[in-house]
Order: C-alpha cells, then sequence, then structure tokens
C-alpha cells in the first residue's frame, strides 16, 4: 500500500474516532490541487487581522505540511498548535494539531473559505 493511501486511511479513522463526520477527498486530478497549494492568508471578520500559511503537497503525519508564518500565533494563537492540513470532500480545507485533531476547517457556503469553527477570531481564508 503507498504511503499516501495509507495517511488517508489513517486520517479517516482518526476523524471517525474523534466524532467528525468529514471525509477526506478521494482520488483528486494533480491539476486541481495546484490551485490550493501555495499561499492563503488567515483573516479575521474585518480583514483586519491577518496571517500568511503555505499549504504544501508534501506529507507528514496527520495531513500534508503546512508553513505557517512566525508571526501567526501572535495573531491567532491556535496557530501555534496547527502541524498539518488536510482536505475533505466539497473541497474543505482542514487545518489539525500535532495529535491529528481537527481543530479549525474552512468550507465553501458560496464562493469563500469561511473557518468552522471560527476559532481565535480567524474567519477566512484566502488564497494569495
Amino acid at each position: 500500500m503507498k504511503w499516501a493511501a495509507v495517511m488517508a486511511v489513517a486520517m479517516a479513522i482518526s476523524s471517525a474516532a474523534s466524532g467528525q463526520t468529514l471525509k477526506l477527498m478521494d482520488l483528486v486530478d494533480p491539476a486541481m490541487l495546484k490551485d490550493i497549494y501555495g499561499a492563503w492568508e488567515l483573516q479575521d471578520a474585518k480583514g483586519r487581522k491577518r496571517c500568511r500559511v503555505v499549504l504544501k503537497s508534501e506529507s507528514t503525519i496527520g495531513g500534508s505540511q503546512i508553513d505557517v508564518a512566525k508571526d501567526c500565533a501572535r495573531t491567532f494563537p491556535v496557530m501555534d498548535e496547527i502541524a498539518a492540513w488536510r482536505l475533505y470532500e466539497g473541497w474543505t480545507i482542514g487545518f489539525a494539531d500535532a495529535t491529528r485533531k481537527l481543530r479549525i476547517r474552512f468550507s465553501t457556503p458560496d464562493n469563500r473559505y469561511v473557518a468552522e469553527p471560527e476559532t481565535d477570531g480567524i474567519f477566512t481564508i484566502v488564497k494569495k
């Protein structure tokens, strides 16, 4: 079994065990993922507080690698605990901590991503 498949199964089990109802995205055309990878910006509801993150394609424990700007935890304290990101069905983006617990998810009820739950003032994530 390939490493990515093992990780997907482990994360699905972990999500189910923690009561999450989200399903990880199954097979996706790699060309479609290019829009997800790269620089994003977390923002509060008014867009005044901001924090840069980079969603990477490389695997890590709990999902895929994420680079969080050094000053991000000062703006949004929960970001000090974020260790990985995941892509769920419906193009939902999830941020997980080192224990693989889903801490924040960003869904798209319209043409933008909205944080569910809003955590430490994080309201949205915007592609940069």
